[in-house]
């Protein structure tokens, strides 16, 4: 058999091979009889040049749509998993600073639909098992040693895609961690058995079926049946009859059905247990502590109430869900929860619920004897509303919110004692009464971090407005009272911890410890041009005299030398200061001076003038001694740097010298072969400075009881031109090799190193200072958002474990990076509605916005409601007591909780609430505002100009507008000037029209405008905007108008793009060439003349291009091309549009923009999706580059397939087949890879592993960052 195979297979290569080769043959017979073709005058075929991109994601989705918690690493600490859409991420939350860490991110490929976490019984470590649109379940353990998730199972059950019947959507786990439940949204669930072999490895069944025809799941949960058989808990709903009755009266009487499942393990078998009917619509299910724990079952959450249900004899227990007192919402609409989180002690249990207001309740179960007799609930707090809550051991609450950022809260107060009051299902009430509280601001629970979250992106311009060099993104994000507008910079945020002005400009700064023991540093020492200043940290930062250093010579290092002596280096000598203050002094020969030099913590190499070198090292009685033998070296010593001494060693054995003959040298300490030189490496430029690093690697096992990390030896190289080179450093030879280059800005390069996340970085300062450093099996390279800094130097205090300490003119700053990895810096400014749109003015670059929201009300009707409730409270209340409803009534006007945290009152639907906003880009201050009346929804803005000087700002409004069915009332253009400098919007007058206009365009000093489906040109009139001509044949409704000379590109909701030329002559529209393929464009962006790239609703962007023989000329001609015209091709224009680029990217995206990211960089097609994530197109310059790069991806799909088992290529070609675009986010999973594994690729390409690194990072920092 195994030979047939191995024929059979043998044959299929050897007929492929024949194909290729045959195909190969025909493409150099084409080549050839293409060069021997005379060109022709003009082209002749529809032949369009091909347009090769790559993709790079620069910021990955923020938002987060699922969070469980677990000891993921299998240690004691509390770890977070979260999901963003495509992305899988493991968060650490600090105990001590709350400050949350992330570990891993990981792209998976595929569409995250649920988690969940499992530990099998008695473990130690948790589990993460995915449901994702692959049609497998997957099992993923996290490995703390090589920072990864590692598959340890993958079940296929069904097809690919997010499917009605496809298992994926739901995950329920047996809370002993026996068996875990997958179910579709209809008919199929799977009940998979999780166990150990002998080896102590996780192994899985084979599935068991539970499926159930005509069934719709809307939650499945795991009961706690202690170690009974697993049992599963469903909300569902069976539709056969409703289907089968014409006259709708069995789908009005659905019910809901509770249906317990059972897995008996001893017949390895699924059974329907129990099933009963529900009263309410419930909408999720809460699983209730069991066996030793609690009296188990399951509450439902439906609206308005939540129940307690088990099998026998445990009757119902109900509760209502309490409401706001004095709640502006429609008091008919029914309240619901949206996510909880349950806490489980030895001793007691509690969950916390979280309403669609987003207040949470502590909901707790009253028990006699195994019987739950009552549900109470009791106020807890107000936070934005999550899509999940943790409740981690720690004590903390990690909340990721639906929109907006995401927060960590420390439990405070478990609210047992305070004087809230409690609600309990035992209180007697009429059916459908329910009980009121007063919401107020946090009490138990104190804000200790704090994530940054762009999702929703509604939409995004990329402009220097702050002339800065490099241009900032403009974003507008969120929804409702929790929107901003938030400007984003390439950069790291640097946090102040202090700033402290000194007696005079210094020129560098260090610290040092008192012990190599101890955890914080001892001192600053700061030196001037002609003095040292040693100033002690404590509580506070003062100056100290007899601490042994000589203040009267400016210094050139210090350091910590050896176990707890203090060494200083100055012109004129070296002192060495012991613990017990005795000093000894080495002081220069002759007229000679110490120009350069080099410390750690057991050497000091100095270079005297005339480039000799003297070399001193520790010995073991802790005397600082001179080596015998000097070095002279050939030119003036520029730089020198020593690496840190490694741990269990007595020295470190390289030394690089930097000369001013443009060279760095490599030069051996060891005593084998000392001041021999080893290696040097030729430079553009003279070096300023040097730093040699270890950087990189892997953690080592903790458990071992080994800290800290296995890394390579970097030799960082600043040059006087502003380039920073960053070399491999060889540990055995010297040698240097794979140098990597950046241009960093216009001044020299000075380098420090600094710690960070426990690891060594390195800090380099031209006329910006930027940060090297090595996070989650990657360099960065990134700029700090800050001031020019002139030295720095590492900085541990109690306040601040890793922080920099460093000068700035005459000042001494401390300073802290905490959110590394960040790839921007963001200031946020508060919106009041969602925002749709925004236009930047082209002379005052304000920005122009336009925010609306549905389902809300305007300022002025809440006052308006506000007023007649109030007034209401007063009528209702009786003689004796009017004073007090009185006072009530004041109180509750004056009542302003801040609506960003505890919502805006829903207002119903049909009704709107939108404005006009004009912003400064750079204070982000409002400049001037225009609220619109009830019920109108601006959905569209421009800045344009009719004939003379003035600027004008049209708004599309649309009037009463109700979504589904879809009907408007009619809608207006509002048309503003802009005066006072721009920063004042007055009004002209508004123009009805009779739909809603989605798209406003400037065009030729008259105005484009797509009113439903009719595309029209206005002009300026005095009462209103005038007609002047208008197109009918778009087929469902403009949502986006760009225009370039004559032609004018429109896109429709539908059916993708139509070409149009303006004929001035005849005032006429005509559409003269369309798409192939329908596409329901959000967004579209010119990039030339022919070619256009556009992004739909599905998560695709597409570039499609006018063939080169496309006319517009549509002028009546003896030719007869007006018939063409007539006739048209398939339903549609005569001529159509070609594809060149498909490319799936996963989310949906909200705003396409040519532009250049960084200085002198080439550019670039940027993209953001509503998910928060930002990433760009970039044109490969080679056919050399494009080549490898096709190669790369190949050998990463096979060798490093997608986590969720989901197939890379098919995943990119979601809805269309990918075309022309290379994964750059896979393609960049090669430094992630094992190091046998990245061989093995690398020989397949004829590179090595660090030349693929290389133009991995080359292609990145060519176009961005």
């Amino acid at each position: 058999m195994q030979n047939l195979l191995y024929s059979s297979a043998k044959s299929q290569t050897a007929a492929l091979e024949e194909v290729f080769h045959r195909v190969e043959i025909c493409n150099i017979l084409i080549a050839t009889s293409v060069l021997r073709k005379p060109s022709p005058s003009k082209p002749e075929g529809p032949e369009t040049s091909a347009m090769f991109l790559y993709n790079l994601t620069l910021q990955r989705a923020t938002g987060i749509t699922h969070a469980i918690h677990g000891n993921f690493s299998g240690t004691k600490q509390q770890e977070i998993v979260v999901s963003r859409g495509k992305i899988l991420e493991l968060l650490r939350p600090d105990g001590n600073t709350g400050k949350v860490h992330t570990l891993l991110t990981m792209e998976v490929f595929g569409i995250i639909r649920s988690l969940m976490a499992f530990r099998l019984t008695g473990g130690t470590k948790d589990y993460v098992v995915v449901g994702s649109d692959s049609g497998r379940i997957v099992i993923l353990e996290y490995q703390p040693s090589k920072n990864m998730f590692e598959k340890v199972h993958q079940e296929t059950f069904g097809k690919s895609g997010c499917r009605r019947i496809v298992p994926g959507q739901f995950l329920a786990v047996d809370p002993k961690g026996r068996a875990v439940m997958i179910g579709a949204i209809e008919k199929q669930k799977l009940v998979y058995i999780l166990n150990r072999d002998a080896a102590a490895r996780l192994t899985i069944s084979s599935p068991l079926e539970a499926h159930k025809a005509n069934t719709l799941v809307y939650h499945v949960v795991g009961v706690d049946v202690g170690f009974e058989n697993p049992m599963f808990a469903c909300l569902e709903m069976d539709y056969e009859e409703a289907d089968n009755d014409p006259t709708g009266e069995a789908a009005a009487n659905t019910q809901q059905t509770l249906t317990f499942y059972e897995l008996d393990l001893g017949l390895n078998h699924v059974v329907r247990k129990y099933s009963e009917a529900l009263e309410e619509h419930g909408n999720f299910l809460i699983t209730v502590p069991g066996g030793s724990d609690g009296p188990s079952g399951v509450l439902i959450c439906s609206e308005n109430y939540i129940t307690y249900k088990n099998f026998g004899d445990q009757p119902d227990i109900r509760c209502p869900i309490p409401r706001r007192r004095n709640d502006l919402d429609d008091p008919e609409r029914g309240m619901i929860f949206v996510c909880s989180a349950t806490h489980k002690t030895k001793s007691m249990f509690f969950f916390l619920a979280q309403t669609e207001q987003g207040d949470i309740f502590k909901v707790t179960l009253e028990t006699d004897e195994e019987m739950v007799t009552e549900i109470r609930m009791k106020y807890f707090d107000t936070i934005p509303v999550a899509t999940a809550m943790c409740v981690l051991k720690t004590g903390f609450l990690f909340v990721s919110s639906e929109f907006g950022n995401h927060y960590l809260y420390q439990i405070a107060h478990l609210g047992d004692d305070d004087d809230e009051p409690e609600f309990s299902s035992a209180m007697p009430l009429e059916e459908g009464d329910t009980f009121f509280f007063q919401p107020r601001p946090l009490k138990n629970l104190v804000l200790v971090d704090e994530q940054e979250n762009l999702s929703p992106i509604m939409s995004c311009q990329i402009a220097d407005l702050a002339n800065e060099d490099t241009p900032q993104l403009y974003v507008s994000c969120g929804r409702g009272p929790r929107s901003t507008l938030r400007v984003l910079r390439h950069g790291l945020e640097v946090s102040e911890m202090a700033v402290s002005e000194l007696p005079g400009n210094p020129n560098a700064v260090w610290t040092v410890k008192r012990h190599v023991e101890d955890e914080f540093d001892a001192y600053i020492i700061v030196s001037f041009v002609n003095a040292t200043l040693v100033l002690s940290i404590g509580e506070t930062v003062e100056e100290v005299t007899d601490s042994g250093f000589l203040g009267t010579t400016p210094t050139l290092s210090c350091s910590l030398l050896g176990e707890d002596a203090l060494v200083q280096v100055y012109p004129d000598g070296i002192r060495h200061i012991r613990a017990d203050k005795r000093v000894n002094e080495w002081k220069t020969p002759g007229k000679k001076t110490i120009v350069r030099c080099a410390v750690n913590q057991r050497q000091v190499v100095i270079a005297l003038t005339g480039g000799e070198l003297v070399y001193f090292e520790m010995d073991p009685s802790g005397q600082l001694n001179e080596y015998t033998e000097r070095k002279e070296m050939s030119a003036d010593v520029v730089c020198m740097s020593l690496a840190n001494v490694p741990p269990g060693e007595q020295r470190s054995r390289f030394l690089a010298v930097g000369l001013a003959d443009n060279t760095v040298r490599i030069i051996s300490l060891d005593p084998s072969d000392c001041l021999q030189p080893l290696s040097m490496q030729a430079l553009p430029a003279q070096p300023e400075s040097l730093c040699i690093v270890e950087m990189g690697g892997v953690e080592k096992q903790e458990e071992l009881g080994e800290k800290g990390t296995i890394g390579f030896l970097y030799l960082n190289i600043g040059l006087q031109n502003g380039v920073l080179l960053r070399t491999v450093l060889d540990p055995v030879t010297g040698d240097l090799s794979d140098t990597r280059t950046r241009y960093l800005g216009s001044r020299p390069v000075k380098l420090f190193r600094v710690r960070m996340q426990g690891q060594e970085a390195v800090l380099a300062m031209s006329s910006r200072s930027w940060l090297s450093y090595s996070y989650q099996s990657r360099f960065h390279l990134t700029p700090l958002s800050y001031e020019t800094l002139e030295y720095a130097s590492g900085f541990a205090s109690e306040q601040c474990p890793e922080g920099i300490v460093a000068i700035s003119t005459n000042t001494l700053r401390i300073l802290a990076l905490e959110k590394l990895g960040a790839v921007f810096n963001q200031v946020a400014f508060p919106l009041q509605y969602t925002p749709r749109k925004f236009v930047i003015h082209p002379e005052t670059n304000s920005l122009v916005l336009i925010e609306t929201d549905h389902n809300a009300y305007t300022e002025a009707t809440k006052a308006q409601r506000k007023q007649q409730m109030a007034e209401e409270m007063v009528e209702a209340a009786g003689e004796d007591e009017r004073e007090l409803a009185a006072e009530m009534a004041a109180a509750f006007l004056n009542e302003n909780l801040p609506e960003a945290i505890f919502g805006a009152p829903k207002a119903g639907s049909g009704q709107w609430a939108s404005l006009v906003r004009l912003v400064s880009p750079i204070q982000g201050s409002t400049l001037d505002l225009v609220q619109l009346e009830q019920n109108e929804a601006a959905f569209s803005v421009a800045v344009c100009r009719f004939g003379g000087d003035d600027w004008y700002v049209l708004v599309g409004v649309a009037r009463d507008m109700i979504l589904n069915p879809r009907s408007v009332a009619g809608g207006y253009i509002y048309t503003y000037r802009l005066a006072g400098g721009g920063e004042k919007l007055e009004f002209v007058h508004k123009t009805a029209v009779e739909d809603v206009p989605l798209a406003i365009s400037p065009f030729q000093g008259r105005v484009l405008v797509g009113v439903g489906k009719l595309l029209r040109v206005y002009d300026l009139g005095k009462k209103k905007l005038l007609r002047k001509c208008e197109n009918k044949h778009v087929p469902n409704m403009v949502t986006g108008i760009y225009t370039i000379g004559q032609r004018v590109v429109v896109s429709d909701i539908q059916e993708s793009l139509f070409w149009v030329r303006y004929k001035r002559n005849e005032n006429q529209l005509i559409i003269f060439a369309d798409d192939t393929h329908p596409r329901w464009v959000t967004t579209a962006c010119l990039l030339d003349y022919d070619t256009m790239a556009t992004a739909d609703k599905f998560g695709n962007i597409s570039i499609v291009r006018l063939p080169p023989n496309t006319s517009d000329d549509v002028d009546e001609d003896p030719t007869g091309n007006k018939a063409l015209w007539d006739r048209g091709l398939l339903n549609g224009a005569s001529q159509k549009a070609e594809v060149i680029v498909n490319y799936h990217v996963g989310e949906t995206v909200l705003s396409l923009q040519k532009t250049t990211l960084i200085p002198g960089g080439s550019e670039s097609l940027v993209y953001t999706t509503l998910s928060g994530g930002i990433g760009i197109l970039v044109p490969f310059t080679s056919h050399e580059d494009h080549d490898f790069f096709q190669h790369l991806e190949m050998h990463m799909r096979s060798e490093f397939p997608p986590l969720c088992g989901r197939d890379h290529l098919s995943f990119r070609s979601y809805y269309f087949p990918v075309k022309n675009v290379i994964d750059g986010d896979l393609c960049e999973q090669f430094n992630s890879m094992d190091p046998h594994k990245q061989k093995s690729v690398a020989e397949e390409l004829d590179r090595t592993p660090p030349e693929v690194s290389k133009k991995l990072e080359d292609i990145r920092t060519r176009y961005a960052f």
